[in-house]
């Protein structure tokens, strides 16, 4: 299929009409010079036979000269050669009777004027009558026919030529940007033998081998603050985590102050899987090991794990599979994925069901919450962005965008502080997995979000 996005077939098209264009030129002038030069042979002609009948037949109202030459005095033509001719040399086709039947042929027509006298001069065109009474102009019309062929042949050859040349000149042309291509495609080295050519070409190379290096900075300052941040952050949690134990284990017998210190212990490890994601997600995915890990264990433990934002709500959670489902993928970005969504449907539902269902093919969390509105569903994975819900006769001014929001539900006191990075995440744990995330709306209020695996 012709692509004429493509650069080589823009050339390729571009040579083709500008042959079509030179040809439909020339084959224009040619036209143009051969109706011209016709025109000045019969015009030249037909003055000649004028002469000629004046001499012999002195002034007549009508001369009939050689066969298919007449010559009228103005009063005495034809109406409609009277209303047509001027003094330029027209054409009109007629058609005469022989004993062979009808011929259709050219009338050659115009007016002149001699001595104060108009004239209308006409000559009918015939091969016979022009070979016989008239070489000059037989000869043109041999000449005529031999130009033509000769210019359909130019026509065929300069199209054909254009083909082939355009096809060898669009190689040319594009085969400096494929090497670039390959270049960038491949290394560094080749890309920088690329930057010393004076051409176009060099200069897109050194633009390119610039960026690529202030890339590799960037990425380099990136990889050392992901590592310096959780190196240092693994430390400190582990000494909550281990003071909090510690502070549990001394208050077994205030079980509302345990509560407190089971509470610290749990989010220190959260936060500690969430950096240990954090660096996953920082690293290329190629490189990570995928083992085979169970989705209904990690939808059930996260379900479970924030159950608590379902206390002082009507609302129930159910995990529906038909059976145990596993895929290949880092527990940790399943587990942190996961997690945002079913905090965002625990959040966001004042009272109905949250559904976790799982299948061969997708995992699907449906709540009966706020939903989201449809004008706001561009910015819905826009990081920092936190999404103005509004639902009349119950709630006004609330603030939905993800698991990391800032949300309040007036009449209730539920309040939810977030910076909007949630669904920023999941969407960029799913194209860092290759997987798929979606969202549907429902009429009646609620979201379904859909992560669609390999």
């Amino acid at each position: 299929m012709f692509n004429l996005d493509a650069i080589a077939n823009k050339f390729r098209l571009s040579y083709f009409l500008f042959a079509i264009l030179i040809c439909v030129t020339f084959v224009s002038i040619f036209m143009y010079a051969e109706v011209r030069m016709e025109r000045e042979l019969v015009k030249a002609r037909l003055l000649q036979q004028l002469e000629l009948s004046q001499k012999e037949n002195l002034e007549q109202p009508i001369y009939s000269a050689e066969p298919g030459i007449n010559i009228y005095r103005y009063d005495n033509a034809p109406g409609n050669l009277q209303l047509l001719a001027t003094e330029t040399v027209q054409e009109m086709p007629v058609t005469f009777t022989t004993q062979e039947g009808d011929i259709k042929t050219e009338l050659h027509f115009f007016r002149y004027q001699k001595d104060k006298q108009n004239y209308i001069l006409t000559y009918l065109e015939d091969d016979e009558m022009v070979m016989e009474n008239y070489p000059v102009l037989a000869i043109f019309e041999h000449l005529e026919d031999i130009f033509a062929d000769a210019l359909k042949a130019a026509v065929l050859l300069s199209l054909l030529i254009a083909a082939v040349f355009s096809q060898l000149s669009s190689r040319q042309i594009t085969k400096p940007l494929l090497d670039l291509k390959q270049a960038v495609e491949t290394d560094h080295q080749n890309l920088t033998e690329l930057t010393h050519l004076p051409s176009e070409v060099g200069v897109l190379a050194r633009a390119i081998d610039d960026k690529n290096h202030k890339l590799e900075q960037y990425l380099k300052r990136e990889q050392l603050f992901t590592g310096d941040v959780s190196h240092e952050l693994r430390t400190p949690l582990t000494i909550i985590m281990g003071a909090s134990e510690v502070l549990a284990s001394q208050l077994e017998h205030d079980p509302r102050l345990s509560e407190f210190a089971n509470r610290i212990s749990h989010t220190a490890k959260e936060t500690s899987e969430i950096i240990s994601a954090l660096l996953l997600l920082s690293r290329a995915p190629e490189k990570l090991d995928t083992p085979q890990t169970s989705i209904n264990s990690i939808a059930i433990s996260e379900v479970a794990r924030l159950k608590y934002l379902l206390r002082h709500k009507r609302v129930t959670c159910i995990v529906v599979a038909e059976q145990e489902y596993s895929v290949c993928v880092r527990p940790e970005l399943l587990k942190m994925a996961l997690g945002n969504l079913i905090k965002n449907a625990f959040q966001y539902t004042d009272e109905g069901e949250v559904v976790v269902s799982i299948d061969a093919k997708k995992i699907v969390i449906t709540d009966t919450g706020l939903g989201i509105p449809e004008d706001m569903m561009p910015l819905l994975y826009e990081r920092f962005e936190r999404l103005d819900h509004k639902r009349t006769g119950e709630q006004t001014d609330n603030v939905v965008s993800d698991s990391y929001s800032s949300y309040k539900v007036e009449g209730t006191g539920l309040k939810v502080e977030g910076t909007g990075l949630g669904l920023s995440i999941v969407q960029r744990i799913m194209t860092h997995m290759d997987w798929q995330l979606t969202h549907q709306a429902h009429a009646s209020g609620g979201s379904t979000f859909s992560i669609y695996y390999k």
